[in-house]
């Protein structure tokens, strides 16, 4: 055996001596070859380049087709088969599913969850030591309310993995007070590590060899307090320390020209207040491996059994701090049965949670050139927003140090797509950066499924135990499957002048009242799915209230501009198909003519009725020329505006009776407002709202049940008060004909004298020559006030046609 395996080896030798002397690099070798074929694709035309592609694209479905039936075919003959998958795993149209006795196994690790940050951080750290120290194949995902891994590794072999093999990354801090290199600092963590001789610790030590090395030579015998001193300790260190220990670094803080930066979810430079993460993570090294000799494995695999798995043990380490991580275990107030409580961790998980910090390492060398403050420079981190979750207030945001947001996916990913995704690290609202909480809800809203992220959890690191930080788990976002509309981006200028106005520490208390309720409307807008017509209403609502607000305060005025005018996209997300909808649409339809506009807005706060790009503010003296709303009943607003119009019309000489608009109600919901059964509230607050949007001409409403009767008296006065344009189309006036308002009309209605201003009206009819009732109607048991109301709402052509179709037949039932 031994002669026949020297005896190829000389063949293959001999072989290779014999090739030819002349061959070319580029293709006699891997790399030249490669490099070849490069220039051949840089000398391709765009076409070429197209239709190369789509030939790829076509050739990889066709493959993954017939991955999917479970046969691989070559010419006529089946040269592979598998099971057909089952299941779709890794990026987005990948077909892959790990076969029986492949040697892969899937773990539900349930202690793993997206809340406490703890839980999160657990995940990632587990998936990254995995990938990196054991199986480069490793892939993981959320189900539910847990973390799922595919990888080498059983259920007992990843816990082997990290009692035997587990190779800690080199955590330390010099820099920080209490970090254990200085002289009143607590060094069992330090000493415990430098005691071991076991070889994963080697890169950890020659770290803090390093650490010590620099403090030793710049002659520090406290943590440095002046900048430029700790700005150079960090820079030495960067250029000393080895390459693992790094990944720390550009986690805990950001090196720039002007000054350190720290991002939020590690305190500030890796400490929270008194307590330093890096201190406490070699202290609970020493914990797990019993470098002290204080624990055992057994109690280290039970521990972390309960870690990773949340199999209950009976016994955790107390009196360990767990930082801002995980508030439900720092202990302290009500934390317990009794008054106050100490804080009860388990040490695996304070040693998972530092290691699945660092994947948020390489944002924050990538974005430098941000101008923004220190907390939007790190991956899907923003500042905070005291709204959008039923517990926070506007101080809360104050208060708060940052917001984080961290991705959830279903998809298994490797680790190298999770640290693409991360190293990103940013959300970007059209070509801005997010800039706070509402940015980024605004943005998920926009994102549809990319990356194969479905949700993102809210963080905020809030103060809440004195002056100490926890992050504080908010509201879960799902991201959809289908992008929303940015209906806010009309908004944006406006709402960025009302709510920075809002934040001042002068501003009235009614105005940061309003701006809460509009932040969170504007949260749920966000977050609503399918149809959202409430919540838009909400917003629109609220967006009105401050309107009118802002209409009865000149200090307002001076420092936020009028809303502006909304797209009909507002209206249509808003609409529904209930009758006071349909009545506030209907109202906010009315206008004047091209030459002398007059909307509906300008009745409700001072505005300038010419402006219907840009809403401007009317000067001081004019400020009452339109303005008639106020917060009376909706009966006395509308005839007051009614009556304002009809002022207006005589003083600027209008050509027609200024009551025109679109789109107008049908006579259900018209005799519905007659009898008093609609909710007068809800149409003022839709009509504040909806009188900053555009309306469409046309709207085909859904079919209500039918009308009862029409009140006669209601007939004669809607016919006087139409415009005569209308009259016209409906075929009821000649060109040249007019039908003025009889004087007084509104007032002896308003006064309760239903039967002199139905008298009126029928003497105008007779003169325009539209033959009314031989007899006038009775008014009684109708409302004065709601009739003068209800003149003011436009009706459809098809209500009016059948208005004077109704008292034309009962004029001639009455002649015969």
């Amino acid at each position: 055996m031994t002669f026949s395996t020297c005896a190829g080896f000389l063949r293959s030798r001999k072989k290779m001596t014999d090739l030819p002397k002349n061959l070319e690099w580029k293709s006699a070798t891997w790399e030249g070859s490669r490099r070849e074929q490069l220039r051949a694709a840089l000398r391709l035309t765009v076409r070429q380049r197209l239709e190369a592609l789509e030939s790829l694209t076509e050739t990889s479905r066709h493959f993954a087709q017939m991955r999917h039936a479970g046969e691989l075919h070559y010419g006529d003959q089946v040269r592979h088969k598998q099971p057909a998958t089952t299941a779709k795993v890794g990026e987005p149209g990948s077909d892959y599913t790990p076969t029986p006795g492949a040697g892969r196994y899937r773990l539900h690790l349930y202690g793993c969850t997206p809340t406490p940050l703890a839980g999160y951080l657990k995940a990632l750290a587990i998936l990254r030591l995995v990938a990196e120290q054991k199986d480069a194949e490793a892939r993981g995902w959320w189900e539910g309310e847990h973390f799922v891994l595919e990888s080498v590794l059983d259920e007992e072999g990843l816990k082997a993995f990290f009692l035997a093999e587990y190779k800690p990354t080199p955590i330390i801090a010099p820099w920080n007070g209490g970090s254990g290199f200085y002289l009143n600092d607590n060094k069992g963590g330090i000493s415990a590590l430098e005691k071991s001789a076991d070889i994963r610790f080697h890169g950890y030590l020659e770290s803090i060899t390093v650490g010590k090395l620099s403090i030793k030579l710049m002659e520090l015998s406290e943590s440095p307090k002046d900048k430029v001193v700790k700005s150079n300790l960090l820079i030495y260190l960067r250029s000393q320390l080895p390459d693992e220990a790094l990944a720390w670094m550009d986690a805990a803080l950001m090196l720039s020209s002007e000054d350190v930066r720290f991002p939020p979810l590690l305190g500030t430079g890796g400490n929270d207040g008194r307590l330093d993460f890096t201190n406490n993570f070699m202290q609970r090294l020493n914990d797990v491996f019993g470098l002290s000799d204080k624990n055992d494995e057994q109690t280290s695999n039970a521990w972390l059994d309960e870690s990773v798995y949340r199999n209950p043990q009976p016994f955790l380490t107390n009196k360990k701090a767990i930082g801002q991580f995980s508030p439900g275990q720092s202990g302290g107030p009500n934390a317990g049965t009794g008054y106050d409580a100490e804080s009860l961790i388990n040490p695996w998980d304070f040693v998972f949670m530092i290691e699945g910090a660092l994947l948020f390492a390489a944002a924050a060398t990538r974005r430098l050139g941000s101008e923004e403050r220190s907390a939007l420079t790190f991956p899907f981190t923003v500042r905070p927003k005291g709204s959008g979750q039923g517990g926070l207030s506007m101080g809360d945001g104050a208060s708060a140090r940052a917001e984080i947001w961290l991705p959830l996916w279903e998809r298994p990913t490797a680790l190298l797509a999770l640290k693409s995704l991360l190293s990103e690290g940013r959300v970007t609202l059209g070509r801005c950066s997010v800039k706070d909480g509402l940015d980024f809800a605004r943005a998920i809203s926009l994102l549809a499924v990319n990356r194969g992220i479905n949700s993102f959890q809210r963080y905020a690191f809030m103060m809440r135990s004195g002056k100490a930080y926890l992050a504080t788990p908010l509201t879960r976002f799902r991201v959809p499957r289908e992008p929303l509309q940015d209906l806010l981006s009309e908004l944006d200028h406006w709402l960025w002048r009302f709510q920075a106005w809002a934040r001042g520490d002068n501003t009235p208390n009614r105005v940061k009242s309003l701006a809460q309720r509009l932040d969170n409307a504007l949260f749920d807008l966000t977050r609503q799915r399918g149809d959202r017509y409430g919540v838009v209403q909400k917003v629109l609502i609220i967006v009105g209230e401050i309107q009118r607000y802002a209409g009865t305060s000149p200090a307002t005025q001076e420092k936020i501009p009028p809303v502006p005018i909304l797209s009909e996209r507002w209206f249509s997300a808003a609409r529904d198909n209930g009758i006071e909808f349909r009545i506030a649409a209907a109202l906010t339809g009315l206008h004047g003519t091209k030459e002398q506009p007059l909307p509906m807005r300008v009745h409700l706060s001072p505005l300038d009725p010419k402006g219907r790009k840009d809403p401007v503010w009317l000067l001081e003296g004019k400020k009452h020329k339109y303005r008639t709303w106020h917060y009376g009943g909706l009966e006395k607003n509308l005839i007051s505006v009614l009556e304002k119009r009809l002022l207006l019309m005589q003083k600027d000489g209008f050509s027609d009776k200024p009551l025109n608009g679109w789109p107008g109600v049908d006579l259900t919901s018209m005799t519905t407002f007659l009898a008093g059964e609609t909710d007068d509230n809800r149409i003022a607050q839709l009509l504040a709202g909806l009188a900053h949007c555009r309306v469409p001409r046309h709207i085909e409403w859904e079919p209500v049940e039918d009308f009862c009767a029409i009140p006669a008296a209601f007939t004669l006065l809607k016919l006087v008060m139409t415009p005569d344009r209308q009259l016209r189309r409906c075929g009821l006036l000649m060109d040249h004909e007019r039908l003025p308002v009889p004087s007084g009309l509104v007032r002896r209605l308003a006064a309760g004298r239903v039967d002199d201003a139905v008298r009126l009206a029928q003497r105008r009819l007779r003169i325009a020559g539209i033959s009314p009732l031989p007899e006038s109607p009775c008014g009684a048991g109708l409302s004065g006030s709601r009739l003068a109301a209800a003149l003011l709402i436009p009706l459809t052509d098809a209500a009016i046609r059948y208005l004077h179709r109704s008292i034309s037949q009962q004029d001639n039932k009455q002649a015969s």
